[in-house]
């Protein structure tokens, strides 16, 4: 981990990440240069290594943490009150609407395969990802439970689960075929089902 960084250390370490994002959504991960980040956020390489001493990977790695938080955050504040049918729905065309938006390139998929397995922290950001995003959809339908809409013995983790396995085979589809057909189904299947348990 890093020394503890003052705010100004930390804003700074930020915009590099985000400016590194940027021309990473611009560029393939594989002919992106840390020159290119450079160039981006106008940071010089003595600071650039002052902030990532080991280089290009740790550079990528924080970029990957930076995507995956913002998977979540681009669903808000929908993902974080599912607590009505009303809220799924409205969640449901964020979801939609984001990966229509993405088109078929993906930022962190790209990047956790270009720093593969063999990086330490790399899958760790996909796992920590579908494990919060399956959360916040575990607690949206124990919310409903609350409210009423759906029966008690309800098995939350398996709806919350097939729910996140449809959203990530429909991004697959889309980013193969450019087309978000089954990315619909796969949410409109999932939210029915959920619509069915409760009548």
């Amino acid at each position: 981990m890093h020394k503890e960084l003052t705010a100004k250390g930390k804003a700074t370490r930020n915009r590099i990440i985000e400016g590194a994002a940027a021309v990473l959504r611009e560029k393939d991960v594989s002919i992106a240069t840390l020159d290119d980040v450079m160039a981006r956020t106008r940071t010089s390489k003595s600071q650039l290594f002052h902030y990532f001493p080991t280089g290009k990977d740790e550079l990528l790695l924080a970029v990957a943490h930076y995507e995956a938080d913002q998977v979540l955050e681009d669903q808000q504040p929908y993902l974080g009150c599912l607590d009505s049918w009303e809220a799924w729905q409205r969640w449901r065309d964020v979801v939609v609407e984001r990966y229509e938006e993405q088109g078929e390139e993906c930022s962190l998929g790209s990047l956790v395969l270009h720093l593969g397995r063999s990086t330490p922290g790399a899958r760790d950001v996909v796992v920590t990802l579908m494990r919060q995003w399956q959360a916040s959809l575990a607690t949206g339908i124990r919310a409903l439970q609350t409210a009423g809409h759906l029966p008690a013995d309800l098995d939350v983790e398996r709806r919350a689960a097939a729910l996140l396995a449809g959203i990530q085979g429909g991004v697959a589809i889309l980013q193969s075929t450019g087309r978000a057909d089954h990315l619909r189904a796969a949410l409109d299947q999932g939210i029915g089902d959920l619509r069915r348990a409760a009548a």
